[in-house]
């Protein structure tokens, strides 16, 4: 596990800010929010990125029947706030086997749920085409909130990508067969909202999804 900040949008080293710059560098991508260190499943790891993030935490909530809570990461530093989290949860999938569950927000142009996403680029942008009815439906802080397959990405996990609470939502599921969970219009609590809640989020082991996008 890596114990440096990384670039949102490649995983490459950034410079920290200093005297020619007031931002993290990217030798890539330029000016960048960094990406901390992946947390391991924990309470206390998931109240850390909560209590620190300027967007939402989202989980499905309550949890579907077996899934867990597997991992949290963010991007953003202590001057800037979070400004993307991404949340792994893991359980049985809909056809059997183990599903895994990537739900991020960010702000535009931050990169890092394509990155997870596999696709180019660093939002969903013609990815996904909105004029088209919606592909899955979620609930989201209370609020119906459609979501359009993103187009692109590789085959061994579905994606899907839209607007909640002003800032992107992706969804990316694996294996691609999983995918089929976003039928079942999920309930997503944005966990800064959750107060006390959070402490009964139930922990499993780190999902390898969340730590090596790829």
């Amino acid at each position: 596990m890596r114990g440096e900040p990384s670039c949102p949008k490649c995983g490459g080293r950034v410079r920290a800010p200093g005297l020619f710059s007031d931002s993290w560098q990217c030798a890539v991508h330029g000016a960048v929010h960094p990406l901390q260190p992946v947390i391991p499943p924990s309470v206390e790891g998931l109240s850390v990125v909560v209590h620190r993030t300027r967007v939402p935490v989202w989980m499905p909530w309550p949890l579907p029947v077996g899934w867990l809570f597997t991992g949290v990461a963010s991007a953003g530093d202590d001057r800037s706030g979070g400004r993307a989290t991404a949340v792994a949860c893991s359980g049985p999938g809909p056809l059997g086997g183990i599903g895994e569950l990537l739900l991020i927000a960010e702000e535009l142009g931050v990169g890092l749920g394509a990155r997870y996403a596999g696709i180019d680029g660093v939002d969903p942008g013609s990815s996904i085409d909105v004029s088209a009815p919606p592909h899955a439906k979620v609930v989201a802080a209370g609020r119906p909130t459609p979501l359009w397959h993103v187009n692109g990405g590789p085959d061994d996990r579905a994606v899907f990508a839209g607007e909640a609470r002003g800032l992107w939502l992706w969804a990316i599921v694996w294996p691609e067969q999983s995918g089929l969970l976003m039928y079942d219009e999920l309930v997503l609590t944005d966990l800064r909202d959750a107060g006390a809640e959070v402490e009964l989020v139930p922990c499993g082991a780190l999902s390898p999804r969340i730590l090596g996008p790829a």
